[in-house]
């Protein structure tokens, strides 16, 4: 019984990182109907910011924040140079240029950091296991689980009751309509890119101490994060958060259940959802959800 309750907490862990992930896709994808092939990259180069920041100030807090700043500011500058140019153009010239900026930027950790991945330390004060009545759990991973859970909640205020998340939802309906408010739509899809790329890199800055800092970290996220967004409904907040806990949890109890095969159970359900239902579990439509 501990062994499940332990593998439901680690599924639920890996579904909040899973939603830090592909919420930022979901908004971006929402908004701008633009595939950022380079997500992935934003939650590598948080892993390896937080890394190198540990290294030299041993401030867990300062290295997320850091990483997050960091990444933040390369994807501003990376929207205004190279994507803004490209937005009107068909998906495919979206594809290729943001897998073009995935390759430059994993082959630019490979040389600064080296192909080998690289361990990042649990804050000293999150160390050790956290007793809930007859159960110990890891107090980090607990950590995770109430962070991620505080951001959902803050990302969802700032959708369903700001401006901001007003006119988000509004561009996802009609960017158009938007614009014909005097709203610039332009700067609109900066800050939801640069919004997406901040919440990717903290989400590799939470996950850094448990898996480490590895250059193909950033392919295996983004991977799962499209499998989350189809099954929870693309461009959905709500189905976001539904996907990636249900993809988390069957993950993690999979590895208990079946081992060799944990890795095919997200694409299975991608696959099953698709049959039954192809709009995703909680479509934006149906539920109003950015």
């Amino acid at each position: 019984m501990q062994l499940y309750m332990s593998q439901l907490l680690n599924g639920i862990g890996l579904g909040m990182i899973y939603f830090l992930v592909a919420v930022g896709l979901t908004l971006v994808f929402g908004v701008m109907r633009f595939v950022n092939f380079a997500h992935g990259a934003f939650y590598l180069l948080g892993a390896y910011g937080t890394f190198t920041v540990m290294q030299v100030t041993g401030s867990f807090v300062l290295a997320v924040a850091a990483a997050v700043a960091a990444v933040a500011l390369l994807a501003l500058v990376m929207e205004r140079a190279v994507l803004a140019r490209i937005y009107a153009l068909a998906p495919t010239y979206h594809i290729l240029a943001t897998f073009g900026v995935t390759l430059i930027l994993e082959e630019a950790v490979k040389l600064l950091w080296s192909p080998a991945p690289q361990r990042v330390a649990t804050p000293e004060m999150l160390r050790g296991l956290t007793q809930m009545g007859p159960f110990a759990y890891p107090t980090y991973r607990l950590t995770i689980i109430a962070v991620a859970a505080l951001c959902a909640l803050g990302l969802w205020y700032l959708l369903e009751r700001t401006r901001y998340g007003a006119l988000v939802r509004g561009g996802a309906e009609s960017r158009e309509v938007v614009s014909l408010l005097g709203i610039d739509v332009r700067r609109l899809f900066t800050v939801n890119f640069v919004l997406g790329a901040a919440l990717a890199a903290f989400a590799g800055a939470l996950v850094s101490p448990i898996r480490g800092a590895d250059p193909g970290m950033g392919t295996e996220a983004l991977a799962v994060a499209f499998v989350v967004c189809v099954v929870g409904g693309l461009g959905s907040f709500s189905g976001a958060l539904a996907g990636a806990l249900a993809v988390g949890i069957l993950q993690s109890l999979a590895t208990s259940l079946w081992g060799a095969g944990a890795g095919l159970v997200a694409y299975i359900a991608m696959a099953l959802v698709l049959l039954v239902r192809p709009e995703g579990l909680m479509p934006r439509a149906s539920r109003g959800a950015a």
